[in-house]
C-alpha cells in the first residue's frame, strides 16, 4: 500500500513537479520510471487530498484522470497507446527537470549578485508649465501627438457651390470647336487647347474630343505638339460609300 504523504497542495507549481518529487522520494531513475508504481502514488495523494476535503486544483485532477487511463492501457498486453503514453509522460519529466534545474542555477545567481539603487535625482528648475498658449493650438498639437488627423469642420456652401454650378461640356461641342479652330487655321499646335481658365470639365471634354478625333484619323499630332487636319478624311469616306 503506497505511503500516504502529508503535504500541501500549493507546495508543488502543478501536477509536474509534484510527479517528480514522488520520483526522487522513491529514488526512481528518471529515465527508466517505474510507471506504475508512480501512478498510484500520485493518485494515492489526491484521493487523500480529497478525502480529507481539501480543495485540490484542477489541473491537478486532470493529471489524476490522465495517469488512471495511462494505467488502464498498460494492464493491456501489447499496447501502443500505453507505450506512446508512458514515453510522453517520461519526456515532459525529464524536460520539466532540466528547467528547474536551470531556474534554480539562474536563481542562485541573482541572489549572490549585488544591486544598489541610488537616490532619485532632484528635478532642476520648476516643474510647473507656466507659459499660455491658445487652446486651438494645444487641441491642434494634441491630435498632431497622437497621430490623427485634425477634427474635420463641417463643410460650408460656398465649397459646393463651384462643383454644383460648373457647366457640363460635352465631347461633341469640344470636337466642333476643334475641328472649326483647325479649318480656320486658328489651332495649330495642342498647346492651344488647354487654357488656365477653363473648367476642369472643360479640359477632361477636351482631351477626349482629341483622342476620338486621333482615333477616326481626323487630326495627326507630332512629336512638337504640332495638329494636322486630314482633309481628304471627307472624300475618302463619300469615294467608299459609293463603291
Amino acid at each position: 500500500m503506497p505511503e500516504v504523504l502529508t503535504f500541501k497542495i500549493e507546495d508543488f507549481e502543478g501536477p509536474l513537479d509534484l510527479l517528480l518529487y514522488l520520483v526522487g522520494k522513491n529514488k526512481m531513475n528518471l529515465y527508466d520510471i517505474n510507471i506504475m508504481e508512480l501512478i498510484d502514488q500520485y493518485t494515492a495523494t489526491i484521493r487523500n487530498l480529497q478525502d480529507n476535503r481539501m480543495e485540490v486544483a484542477s489541473e491537478f485532477i486532470d493529471m489524476a484522470a490522465h495517469l488512471v487511463q495511462m494505467k488502464s492501457a498498460l494492464l493491456l498486453p501489447r499496447s501502443p497507446e500505453a507505450e506512446r503514453m508512458k514515453a510522453e509522460l517520461t519526456g515532459r519529466l525529464i524536460e520539466y527537470s532540466a528547467c528547474k534545474e536551470v531556474a534554480a542555477k539562474l536563481g542562485s545567481r541573482a541572489r549572490d549578485l549585488y544591486t544598489a539603487v541610488r537616490q532619485p535625482m532632484p528635478l532642476v528648475g520648476a516643474a510647473e508649465y507656466t507659459r499660455r498658449h491658445d487652446p486651438n493650438l494645444l487641441v491642434t498639437a494634441w491630435f498632431s501627438l497622437m497621430g490623427r488627423s485634425l477634427r474635420k469642420r463641417k463643410p460650408t456652401q460656398d465649397r459646393f457651390e463651384p462643383l454644383v454650378t460648373a457647366p457640363f461640356v460635352s465631347v461633341s461641342s469640344r470636337v466642333s470647336h476643334m475641328l472649326r479652330g483647325l479649318l480656320k487655321g486658328t489651332l495649330r499646335k495642342m498647346d492651344q487647347l488647354f487654357s488656365p481658365e477653363d473648367s476642369r470639365s472643360t479640359h477632361v471634354a477636351t482631351f477626349l474630343a482629341l483622342l476620338e478625333l486621333i482615333r477616326a484619323g481626323r487630326v495627326k499630332v507630332d512629336d512638337g505638339g504640332q495638329l494636322n487636319l486630314d482633309r481628304t478624311h471627307r472624300r475618302k469616306e463619300e469615294a467608299s460609300a459609293h463603291e
